[in-house]
Protein backbone atom coordinates (compact mmCIF):
# COMPACT_ATOMS: atom_id res chain seq x y z
CA UNK A 1 0.00 0.00 0.00
CA UNK A 2 1.24 3.50 -0.83
CA UNK A 3 2.50 5.39 2.22
CA UNK A 4 2.19 8.99 3.25
CA UNK A 5 1.26 12.00 1.24
CA UNK A 6 -1.82 13.98 2.02
CA UNK A 7 -3.30 16.01 4.82
CA UNK A 8 -4.93 14.50 7.90
CA UNK A 9 -6.94 16.72 10.25
CA UNK A 10 -6.88 15.48 13.87
CA UNK A 11 -9.57 16.73 16.27
CA UNK A 12 -9.23 15.78 19.95
CA UNK A 13 -9.39 17.84 23.12
CA UNK A 14 -6.55 15.87 24.73
CA UNK A 15 -3.19 17.23 23.60
CA UNK A 16 -1.20 14.02 24.28
CA UNK A 17 -3.63 12.03 22.10
CA UNK A 18 -3.32 14.58 19.28
CA UNK A 19 0.48 14.43 19.62
CA UNK A 20 0.51 10.60 19.54
CA UNK A 21 -1.65 10.51 16.42
CA UNK A 22 0.39 13.29 14.79
CA UNK A 23 3.73 11.61 15.45
CA UNK A 24 2.61 8.27 14.03
CA UNK A 25 1.06 9.81 10.93
CA UNK A 26 4.03 12.10 10.30
CA UNK A 27 6.39 9.12 10.59
CA UNK A 28 4.39 7.61 7.75
CA UNK A 29 4.77 10.75 5.65
CA UNK A 30 1.44 12.50 6.21
CA UNK A 31 0.98 16.19 6.89
CA UNK A 32 -1.10 16.70 10.04
CA UNK A 33 -3.09 19.64 11.35
CA UNK A 34 -4.65 19.65 14.82
CA UNK A 35 -7.77 21.23 16.30
CA UNK A 36 -9.15 20.79 19.82
CA UNK A 37 -12.94 20.51 19.40
CA UNK A 38 -15.76 20.13 16.90
CA UNK A 39 -16.34 23.86 16.59
CA UNK A 40 -12.68 24.48 15.68
CA UNK A 41 -12.85 21.56 13.25
CA UNK A 42 -15.80 23.04 11.37
CA UNK A 43 -14.24 26.50 11.36
CA UNK A 44 -11.08 25.01 9.84
CA UNK A 45 -13.04 23.06 7.20
CA UNK A 46 -15.27 25.95 6.19
CA UNK A 47 -12.46 28.32 5.25
CA UNK A 48 -12.99 29.22 1.59
CA UNK A 49 -9.32 28.77 0.65
CA UNK A 50 -8.45 26.07 3.18
CA UNK A 51 -7.06 22.81 1.84
CA UNK A 52 -9.46 20.00 2.63
CA UNK A 53 -7.95 17.00 4.38
CA UNK A 54 -7.90 13.53 2.88
CA UNK A 55 -9.01 12.06 6.22
CA UNK A 56 -10.42 13.44 9.49
CA UNK A 57 -9.64 11.71 12.80
CA UNK A 58 -11.88 12.90 15.63
CA UNK A 59 -12.83 12.18 19.22
CA UNK A 60 -16.42 11.82 20.43
CA UNK A 61 -16.25 13.62 23.80
CA UNK A 62 -15.13 17.26 23.48
CA UNK A 63 -16.35 20.65 24.68
CA UNK A 64 -17.96 22.90 23.60
CA UNK A 65 -18.84 20.91 20.45
CA UNK A 66 -18.29 17.17 20.41
CA UNK A 67 -17.41 14.78 17.62
CA UNK A 68 -21.02 13.68 17.16
CA UNK A 69 -22.04 17.27 16.43
CA UNK A 70 -19.07 17.70 14.08
CA UNK A 71 -19.76 14.54 12.05
CA UNK A 72 -23.40 15.60 11.63
CA UNK A 73 -22.23 18.96 10.24
CA UNK A 74 -19.64 17.34 7.96
CA UNK A 75 -22.10 14.82 6.51
CA UNK A 76 -24.64 17.62 5.85
CA UNK A 77 -22.16 19.70 3.81
CA UNK A 78 -21.83 18.72 0.12
CA UNK A 79 -18.23 20.06 0.07
CA UNK A 80 -17.22 17.82 2.98
CA UNK A 81 -19.43 14.73 2.78
CA UNK A 82 -16.82 12.73 0.81
CA UNK A 83 -14.06 13.09 3.43
CA UNK A 84 -13.50 9.84 5.35
CA UNK A 85 -14.00 10.35 9.10
CA UNK A 86 -12.53 8.06 11.76
CA UNK A 87 -13.70 8.40 15.33
CA UNK A 88 -11.14 7.46 17.98
CA UNK A 89 -12.99 7.38 21.28
CA UNK A 90 -13.37 5.90 24.73
CA UNK A 91 -17.14 5.84 24.10
CA UNK A 92 -17.44 2.23 23.02
CA UNK A 93 -20.83 1.06 24.20
CA UNK A 94 -23.13 -0.63 21.69
CA UNK A 95 -25.29 2.52 21.41
CA UNK A 96 -22.12 4.48 20.50
CA UNK A 97 -21.39 2.03 17.69
CA UNK A 98 -24.97 2.29 16.44
CA UNK A 99 -24.75 6.09 16.60
CA UNK A 100 -21.43 5.98 14.70
CA UNK A 101 -22.96 3.95 11.89
CA UNK A 102 -26.03 6.17 11.72
CA UNK A 103 -23.85 9.30 11.65
CA UNK A 104 -21.92 8.06 8.63
CA UNK A 105 -18.56 7.45 10.26
CA UNK A 106 -16.15 5.47 8.12
CA UNK A 107 -14.40 3.82 11.06
CA UNK A 108 -14.90 3.59 14.82
CA UNK A 109 -11.67 3.00 16.80
CA UNK A 110 -11.90 2.39 20.57
CA UNK A 111 -9.39 3.97 22.99
CA UNK A 112 -6.88 2.82 23.95
CA UNK A 113 -5.94 2.25 20.33
CA UNK A 114 -3.05 0.73 18.43
CA UNK A 115 -1.34 3.62 16.58
CA UNK A 116 -0.20 1.25 13.81
CA UNK A 117 -3.81 0.20 13.22
CA UNK A 118 -4.89 3.84 13.02
CA UNK A 119 -2.14 4.58 10.47
CA UNK A 120 -3.26 1.56 8.41
CA UNK A 121 -6.84 2.86 8.40
CA UNK A 122 -5.67 6.31 7.26
CA UNK A 123 -3.52 4.70 4.54
CA UNK A 124 -6.51 2.75 3.26
CA UNK A 125 -8.83 5.75 3.19
CA UNK A 126 -6.19 7.95 1.56
CA UNK A 127 -5.61 5.32 -1.15
CA UNK A 128 -9.36 5.07 -1.80
CA UNK A 129 -9.63 8.88 -1.95
CA UNK A 130 -6.94 9.11 -4.62
CA UNK A 131 -8.83 6.56 -6.70
CA UNK A 132 -12.23 8.22 -6.27
CA UNK A 133 -11.69 11.96 -6.15
CA UNK A 134 -15.03 13.82 -5.89
CA UNK A 135 -16.11 16.04 -8.74
CA UNK A 136 -15.44 19.74 -8.10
Amino acid sequence: MERGGGLVLVCDDTEPIRRLIRMNLELDGYRVEEVCDGEALLARLQGETAELPGVIVLDAQMEPRDGWWAITQIRADPRLIHIPCLMVTASVQQHDRVQAEAAGLDAFVPKPFDPDYLVELVQGFMAEGREHEPAP
